[in-house]
């Protein structure tokens, strides 16, 4: 017995009714491309009038009166670019102003670090390509800094006193009951005389300080909340401290060789290459460790691998004095015979050498533009140096003690430790050197001065001495303004490990350290122009040259040796035409020019050499 299917099995679906495509419910902020959604308002889909009447089609000129609600501008044509034409938005309304925000042309040449003035020579269309591409890049990024400016609220103060009053002789005491609660807490002091003197050193964001007793204290701490980290007893001398890429790792200068610990107190490493150490310094974007020893050795220490990268012997004898210059990371070291030398560790010999004292140098430091030096001699000189390729003093002031320790501030500010004394010198910015005539703070310590370091970010100075330590308040010495990309002070713990990868990806090679760090990405034009001449003498002729005119074969009988020669006459021709043109062009010039000249100016005795120079076909500027 056959039994009926049921509907909906087995019953192949009919071919004269095709199949209605499901539609996909639209939300309220998609676009419709049907008309009617075109005219319609935006929003949600209205629900259909109960009486069933169907609405009559809006005309276009009710259409374009609706717009015009929104906009009140001209329609803009389709061939206008993306960021001009009008963005939708959920209300429907339109951007009145579309595009970017225009920056304004001053701050933007502030943060240009191409100069477009000098042009590369016979450049290749390939090279010329990827020159533009830079140059663009570079005018986006300082066209952005421009704007990002706008965002920097915080602007940086200094103490001003009243009529006629002289801020040296300002006390601390004063400073703290005139400011906030929370600048106040900043100052402190801590007696730890049992264990002192005192070497010192901040983090990079700011936030925290290690401290190293030459008995053998270690200790590191979260000085704004004043929350210890770790504190512990090596049992050794100290001779320097340093935090290393972040505030987890730690180098300590022991009396025999260097360790590495971690923001617990626990010990990593024992380097045992680097032995009698005196002094640390750490280059960031390098993760190189720099130290210097009394056998006299400078070694480069890469602590993202764990090698030494060199070791150079400097052949000075004893060194106790270092500084590294933060725009280039050259290592400065101080002599004994009044010299400093400027070290990288691609080179054996040192890059310069500056005379700066009569006597041994005691102190060096350099500013964070890299332009200044000071330097402190056992002459009881304070001298100032351009390090902008010249090496030649600025100013000079005698003290009546020498300066045993120097620093410089975010903001140019420069602090001396004499004895039990710090004497603070301001200038007029930040890319001015101090003046030395007058000192803006002076303040007296309970010991003498051990280590000197001001605390980025604020305006905060650490001084170690045979006391303990004692943080100061210095107003203007910070930049207000941070990076919270690359030393953010209230940065999380994955922040920091995020950093430390990118910071890692982005690591700086150690042979790329020179003086003028902008001559990497420059031209040599001599060692190209000698090496293809050299090219050309090996090879017999010039394979860049350009190649004489050949004319193509034509069909017909046109290809005759009569017109073959006839054309490359004409060509031939054509060349000497421009070049007799251009030839005329430059003597018109130069007429002009002897024409803007005075009436009454004397010829001088080396016109001549320039009038025999372009009479032998030579171009010389005026």
């Amino acid at each position: 017995m056959e039994t009926a299917p049921k509907p909906g099995r087995g019953v192949p679906p009919k071919r004269d009714k095709p199949q209605a495509k499901r539609k996909k419910p639209r939300r309220y902020w998609e676009e419709e491309t049907t008309p009617a959604a075109v005219a319609a308002s935006p929003g949600p889909p209205r629900k259909k009038a109960r009486t069933g009447e169907s609405r009559p089609p809006r005309s276009k000129s009710a259409h374009i009166a609706q717009k015009s609600r929104f906009s009140k501008k001209p329609p803009i044509s389709k061939t206008a670019p993306d960021w001009k034409k009008p963005q939708r938005t959920l209300s429907g309304a339109q951007d009145p102003f579309p595009g970017p925000v225009p920056a304004p042309l001053e701050e933007a040449r502030k943060f240009c670090r191409i100069d477009k003035s000098k042009t590369l020579p016979h450049s290749k269309p390939k090279t010329q390509s990827k020159l533009e591409k830079a140059e663009a890049q570079e005018e986006e990024a300082s066209v952005r800094a421009a704007r990002a400016e706008l965002l920097l609220a915080e602007e940086p103060g200094f103490l001003v006193g009243e009529d006629g009053e002289d801020t040296a002789k300002i006390l601390q005491t004063d400073i703290v009951e005139a400011v906030d609660i929370a600048s106040a807490a900043k100052h402190f002091d801590l007696n730890l005389r049992q264990f002192g003197p005192y070497r010192l050193n901040y983090s990079r964001t700011g936030r925290h300080l290690a401290l190293g007793g030459r008995r053998g204290h270690v200790a590191a701490l979260d000085w704004v909340t004043k929350k210890l980290m770790c504190e512990i007893n090596v049992m050794e001398a100290v001779r320097d401290i340093h935090f290393l890429h972040s505030e987890a790792l730690l180098a300590v200068a022991q009396n025999r060789w260097l360790y590495i610990y971690d923001n617990q107190g626990i010990e990593l490493h024992c380097i045992r290459r680097c032995d009698r150490v005196t002094r640390l310094e750490f280059l960031p974007f390098h993760f190189l460790l720099a130290t210097t020893s009394e056998t006299g050795f400078l070694t480069y220490l890469d602590v993202s691998v764990g090698k030494i990268v060199t070791a150079l012997n400097v052949r000075a004898g004893r060194l106790s004095v270092m500084a590294q210059n933060p725009y280039n990371a050259v290592i400065h070291l101080g002599h004994s015979n009044g010299t400093v030398s400027l070290w990288s560790p691609a080179v054996k010999e040192p890059l310069a050498k500056i005379l700066c004292h009569r006597g041994g140098v005691r102190a060096v430091a350099v500013d964070s533009t890299g332009t200044y030096m000071a330097t402190s001699g056992l002459d009881h000189q304070l001298k100032i140096f351009d390090l902008r390729g010249t090496f030649q003093p600025l100013s000079s002031r005698t003290l009546p003690q020498g300066a045993g320790h120097l620093a410089f501030s975010q903001r140019g500010l420069l602090v001396a430790g004499m004895g039990d004394v710090v004497n603070i010198w301001a200038g007029q910015g930040k890319a001015s050197p101090p003046s030395l005539e007058q000192p803006y703070l002076t303040h007296r310590l309970s010991g003498h001065v051990h280590g000197l370091q001001f605390c980025p970010f604020e305006d905060v100075l650490g001084v170690g001495h045979s006391g303990g330590f004692t943080s100061m308040l210095v107003p203007g010495a910070a930049e207000p303004n941070f990076d919270g990309l690359e030393n953010n002070p209230y940065r999380s713990r994955k922040q920091r490990q995020e950093w430390e990868v990118k910071a890692l990806l982005e690591k700086v090679p150690a042979e790329l350290i020179c003086l003028n760090p902008r001559a990497l990405a420059e031209v040599d034009v001599v060692t190209l122009e000698q090496k293809k001449k050299e090219r050309i003498e090996r090879l017999g002729y010039d394979p860049d040259a350009k190649a004489a005119f050949q004319p193509k074969a034509k069909q017909k009988g046109r290809s005759s040796t009569a017109s073959l020669v006839k054309r490359k006459k004409k060509v031939m021709d054509q060349e000497h035409r421009d070049k007799v043109r251009q030839s005329l062009e430059q003597q018109q010039q130069k007429k002009k020019q002897d024409m803007a000249k005075p009436p009454g100016a004397r010829p001088s005795a080396l016109d001549r050499f320039v009038r025999r120079a372009r009479e032998g076909g030579l171009q010389v500027d005026p």
